[in-house]
């Protein structure tokens, strides 16, 4: 709220013209911001993403087997790569932890490291999952191809979206952090971005679960 200045007479009522015989009183309002206000919006934002996530999962389930003759889960996941991508996210998962740990201690170098060790891990993540994507539509297995590799792209393709945005957003909180410190502001951007980023670990495990493992049984 932008600070306002109200002219007063000394009766309480407002001058009509000019500055009034007993002068001004000001009553002045500075910027306020809700204790955990930003949290609890993002809390919001998160139980809508949860939403669209929900369409996804149930979108996979009913087409899911909708394979119009061509290849199948069985045939085109290889649950080894997978594997590993899956450790590589929820490495990351565990030095945010780190970073979160350093900075309440107000750490900043140390919390600075755990940060870039967390985004190579989800470069790494990324990577994979695009490597993965363009095998399959090197082997003709691309989205058109059947309902079920229009869901799998869909629900897998919304995920990394989302983990490049993470990417990207931890990158400039980490030059903010550079540039300002650990601010009050900074600390509760980064704590946003924390529980976004364990949101993503939680989302990809179903997805590991429901699309992958189950995905490969006859």
């Amino acid at each position: 709220m932008a600070d306002t200045t109200v002219p007063l007479h000394t009766n309480g009522t407002t001058a009509a013209d000019g500055v009034p015989p007993g002068g001004y009183q000001f009553h002045v309002t500075g910027e306020h911001h809700v204790p955990n206000g930003t949290l609890l919006g993002f809390w919001v934002y998160l139980m809508s993403d949860c939403l669209i996530f929900a369409c996804l999962f149930a979108a996979y389930g009913v087409l899911g087997r909708e394979y119009a003759g061509g290849p199948t889960g069985a045939e085109l996941f290889e649950l080894p790569l997978v594997a590993l991508n899956t450790s590589f996210l929820l490495l990351s998962s565990i030095t945010y932890g780190f970073a979160m740990l350093q900075m309440q201690q107000n750490k900043v170098a140390a919390m600075q490291i755990w940060l870039a060790i967390t985004w190579l891990f989800g470069a790494a993540f990324l990577t994979v999952e695009l490597y993965e994507f363009a095998h399959l539509i090197h082997e003709g297995a691309g989205p058109q191809r059947s309902a079920f590799l229009t869901s799998f792209f869909s629900l897998v393709g919304t995920h990394g979206l989302h983990v490049t945005f993470g990417l990207i957003w931890l990158i400039v909180l980490m030059l903010q952090v550079s540039q300002h410190g650990l601010i009050t502001a900074n600390k509760r951007r980064l704590m946003c971005l924390s529980m976004f980023w364990h949101f993503l670990d939680v989302v990809w495990i179903g997805v590991f679960t429901f699309v992958y493992l189950m995905g490969t049984l006859p």
